[in-house]
This record gives C-alpha cells, structure tokens and sequence, in this order.
C-alpha cells in the first residue's frame, strides 16, 4: 500500500530521544530550528496517561451505546499505546481483536453516503469528528508496518474513502463545523489526494475565520475554541501548508491567558454556547499552547502548557496520538515567561471584563444577545449572569438580580462601560406596554388580527400597530474594585417591585451568618455579613438586606415551558423593593 504518511522515521527517532531535523511540524507548523532534543517529562506524562486510559477502554469497547466519536476515541487510544515503542502495550496483541471490533463496527455504522449519525442524522459534521481519529489511527498504523493490522487498516481506508465525497459536499450547522469539516478533508486529502477536497477547503476559508478583534471566536466559547476550532485551524495550517492560519490561533491564546482562574478553569461566561452555564478547564488547550510556545517562542504559553502537565488533570492520554503524529509538538519549550497574574483586562468586542490579582478573580459582563434577539435559544448569550468573584478555593459562581416586573425574568445589563481605573457601569431599562385600541384603519369587523408578539407573549392582537402606554423599570449596577473585593452599588428605579439577588457559591464549602430556607441549597442574608469558607479561603459578603422572602422569577420564557435558571450550588438571597439604592459588599478574607 503506497501512500504518504505523516511519521516516517518519527516512532523511531522519538524513542531515540531526538526529533528528525526538518520534520513536518518544523517544515510547516513554524518550530524556529528544527527539534534536536526531547522533552522527556512531557513524553513520560503522555505516555503513563495513555497506558491509563487502555484497561478503561478494554473494559468497556462493546458497549452499544457509544457514539460514533466516542467509539473512534476509544480505538485512537489504543492504537496510540500500540504502536509507541516506549508503552507498555507497544505491539501488544490483545489489543487487536478489541480495535478490529471498534472498527468493524464503524463501518457498520456508516451510511451509504459515507455519513454518520452522531445525534445528527447522516451529519457532515459529526462524521468530521470521528474522521479525524480516524485518519490518525490509519497514518499511525501504517507507519508502524505491523502485518497484524493490515485487515484493520484496510477497512479503515475503506470508511475514510467512502466518507470524502460526503465531506467535500456536505453542509453544516454551526461557525464551527466548517473548520472541522475542512480539517477531516486536509487529512483525508493528504491520505487520498483529491482536488475537491483541497477545493471545499478553500471554499470554507474563503468566508473568513470568524475571530473578532478581541481574539475569540464568534461563539465565544472556550469548549469549541479549544476542543474543535484551534486544533482544525492548526491541522490546515500544517497539511494545506496556510501559516496565515496561525496567528489567528495566537491571538486567540493570548486572549485565553486573561480568561485563566488560578485552578485551570476557563471563564464561560460570554459563551454562546452550552458552556455558558458550564465549568471549563484549561487542559483541552495542551497541544496548542505547546505548538504555539514552540512557534511564537511565547514563554508565556511554555508557562500555561507546563502548568497543564503539573496540574495533571483531564484526559492528557489522548494527545499522545497528536506528538506521534508530530514529534516536534515534544520539543523542549522556550524559557517560560509568566502568564498574567495581575490585570484588568477589558473584552470590548464582548462586552466582558477581567480582573485577576493573584489568587483572587472577578469576571464583569453584560454582552449578552438579548437585547438584540430578545429569545432564548441554543447559540445565543442569554445567561443572566453578571459577575462572578473568587478567592482561592472560595467561589461565587455568580451573582444575579431578578425584579418581579411583569414576569420579564432576570435582569441582564445592557452592555459594559468602563468608568474608570478600578470602576464599571451595567445597566439596562425594561419597558412593559399596556395595548391601547388600535388605530382605525388596522380594524376589522370579522375581529380577526394577526398573530404577533408583544415582547413577551403571543396574541391575535395586532400589537405592532397599537399605541402604547409603558411601565418602566431602570436598573443600574456600579461595580468598583477595592483593595481586598468589590461593591456591586446597585440601583432600581421607575417602578415599584420586589427584587432578590442571588449570589450562588460553588459547592464544598461552608455558609456562615445566613438562615437556611428550605433542603434544596437556598439561603437567605437577613442582616449582617454573610461568609463563604473553603479552608483558608474565604468570601464575606452583606450587608443584609431584611427578611422579606422574594422568590428569583426567571420570566415567562422559561416558567411558560416549566423552565429553570436555577443555579447549582449554596444560593444565597439578598431582598428588597424598588425604588432602592442597596451596595453589595464582597471581601476576600
């Protein structure tokens, strides 16, 4: 079987302890000199983690109900310990009828049009995702030679034939998907040259990478940043031979290292997708804070990459596959620099703020999509969330403030301003119209309007053409930075409501100075001052505010469908009525 690999002469040279001078990686991914040294720590790590996951994987590769992705991670880990010569399973047989099953059964499962189901129904997409480790598992084996996996092979190229075509015309759903999709077709194109290939991937880049100029990503998520749109941008680059590529994936982890917490999570908060209401960690981000560190020489980026190694959280095993692939990703990094421990860092483009001093965070924001798109949708910024703090271990994963006015749920700000130095504004003013009698010339006598929407619900009233009379409410929220937290001075005026803001704390920890309101984790700040401890960490917050019970109203977008926006975690509720004029006070101790 003829056909250009990736690793000839990689395996080997790893395992010597030396990269091949003028490999791939240097050749096209921009390492400054050609490697001549091994980072054996980082080899070491990635190898034990490996050899980890396999018995996880043996245990568990006939269970049908594993996706197609899930089923082709589970052979690119063993493939990844199969053929690397210093892992404990390096051409170890038992591995081969367990890989033979897992591949089988990915041809089973492919359509005739060379598509798979992945929740999706014969998805482009979807299919991108698995045939990328797939691609990898066929390069990595035929570089090994083994005649054992030669039956195995074949069926991979059968599956990687098959599903080109449907990748070259296929469409897709979301900004990212065109960059995994062109990703699957580099490799499929490096494997199986076909212009069409080469020819969709241009077509896709050709729309432009939809990086803003703050460096993240139009769905200002860093579940796909890391987890999909980098590692695509970074496959192109190096198989289509587009270094213009690269600096778009640098901005975008210069931007990352103001989005860090002290514990390896990445902020979500501006994220237009699932991981808006999720936690994330930094250890997706591996391989390419290596790449970009050993290309940019950024020690800046060898610091973030290391402290993934130390920290040792994640599934580290599956990049083992991607430094076979690429040896040169094993290089020895540059000097580390430090990464940002001391900042304000304003996201205009996002309407979000970054605040570290040390162990002790804080995120502002008030980008939400709402107010352009008032509906609440996958792929918008709707999370009500508009600032979080922490102090070490001590976390308040959010603070958020709810008037019962009209049922138009939580109140999200209107962007973000910044005031001065240690200071910020949100906002945001809520109109509820009052329908008066329509015009005469829009009436009829058959009583039969059309269907339309007055903002928050739907009616046979035709509610663009009446005149209107409004309730108001104005809420204004003035965060200033002081020495040891924050003041969260918050003001509501124009109509008279209850109001309760809810301040919920990360889980493990122990509340003090608040009364408990129920067994579902819900507490309430009467008077005093409020205190959140994890250890040594610790979070004051107060002052209360009376013991009126008001209960957090998501809105009718939600309640209408029995919706939620309760947080996970120990809620704390802080009441009053509007108009008021209350200062929330937040220490680290």
């Amino acid at each position: 079987m003829q056909r250009r690999t990736f690793l000839a002469g990689s395996l080997g040279a790893l395992s010597a302890g030396a990269l091949p001078a003028g490999s791939a990686a240097a050749a096209t991914a921009g390492a400054a000199t050609a490697a001549t040294s091994v980072d054996e720590a980082f080899l070491s790590l990635l190898t034990k983690r490996n050899e980890a996951q396999i018995p996880l994987v043996l245990d568990t590769y006939k269970n049908a109900g594993d996706s197609v992705r899930a089923t082709a991670r589970k052979a690119r880990r063993m493939v990844s310990g199969f053929v690397w010569e210093r892992s404990a399973r390096h051409h170890d047989n038992s591995l081969l009828e367990p890989l033979t099953f897992l591949v089988e059964r990915l041809a089973t499962l492919q359509h005739d049009d060379g598509t798979y189901d992945v929740g999706n129904l014969h998805s482009p997409p979807d299919s991108a995702f698995a045939l990328q480790d797939l691609c990898l598992i066929l390069d990595l084996l035929d570089a090994d030679g083994q005649p054992a996996t030669e039956p195995t092979r074949a069926v991979l190229e059968r599956i990687i034939r098959k599903a080109g075509p449907a990748l070259a015309t296929g469409g897709v759903h979301t900004p990212n998907h065109r960059w995994e999709v062109s990703a699957a077709l580099a490799r499929i194109h490096h494997l199986f040259p076909d212009r069409r290939y080469a020819a969709r991937i241009d077509d896709w880049l050709d729309e432009g990478i939809d990086a803003t100029p703050d460096g993240i990503y139009s769905e200002r998520s860093s579940t796909y940043a890391s987890e999909v749109t980098n590692p695509s941008l970074l496959t192109i680059a190096w198989l289509r031979r587009k270094p213009e590529l690269l600096p778009v994936v640098s901005r975008n982890l210069a931007a990352t290292l103001f989005l860090l917490e002290p514990n390896g999570e990445v902020d979500s908060t501006a994220s237009r997708r699932q991981d808006q209401n999720r936690i994330r960690e930094v250890w997706w981000y591996l391989t390419q804070f290596r790449e970009l560190a050993l290309h940019d020489r950024d020690g800046r980026f060898a610091t973030v990459a290391k402290d993934i190694e130390r920290r040792g959280t994640g599934e580290l095993g599956d990049f083992l596959a991607e430094v076979l692939e690429r040896p040169d990703l094993a290089a020895p990094l540059p000097a580390a620099a430090p990464a940002p421990e001391d900042f304000s860092q304003d996201f205009p483009a996002h309407q979000l703020a970054r605040i570290r001093r040390g162990a002790r965070t804080a995120t502002l924001f008030g980008g939400t999509d709402f107010h352009d798109i008032p509906v609440i949708a996958s792929g918008l910024s709707t999370s009500p969330t508009f600032f979080k703090f922490r102090s070490g271990a001590a976390i308040l994963d959010s603070v958020r403030l709810s008037p019962q006015f009209f049922s138009t749920g939580h109140f999200r700000s209107d962007g973000l301003r910044r005031t001065g130095q240690w200071s910020f504004q949100l906002g945001d003013e809520v109109k509820v119209p009052y329908h008066l009698p329509l015009p005469k010339r829009y009436r009829r006598s058959d009583g039969s309007y059309a269907l339309t929407n007055e903002g928050r619900f739907y009616a046979k009233m035709e509610f663009p053409h009446r005149p209107k009379q409004y309730r108001t409410l104005s809420t204004a929220v003035a965060v200033t930075e002081v020495s040891n937290g924050f003041d969260l001075a918050i003001e509501l005026s124009g109509s008279e409501v209850p109001f309760a803001i809810e301040l919920c704390f990360r889980p493990g920890g122990t509340l003090s100075g608040v009364e408990q309101l129920d067994a579902a984790g819900n507490y309430q700040l009467v008077e005093g001052t409020g205190a959140y401890t994890v250890g040594t960490d610790r979070i004051e917050f107060g002052p209360g505010n009376g013991p009126t019970r008001v209960t957090m109203d998501p809105g009718e977008r939600y309640t209408h469908l029995n919706g939620s926006l309760t947080p996970e975690g120990l809620r704390v509720y802080l009441t009053g009525r509007s108009p008021a004029r209350y200062t929330l006070h937040l220490r680290a101790s």
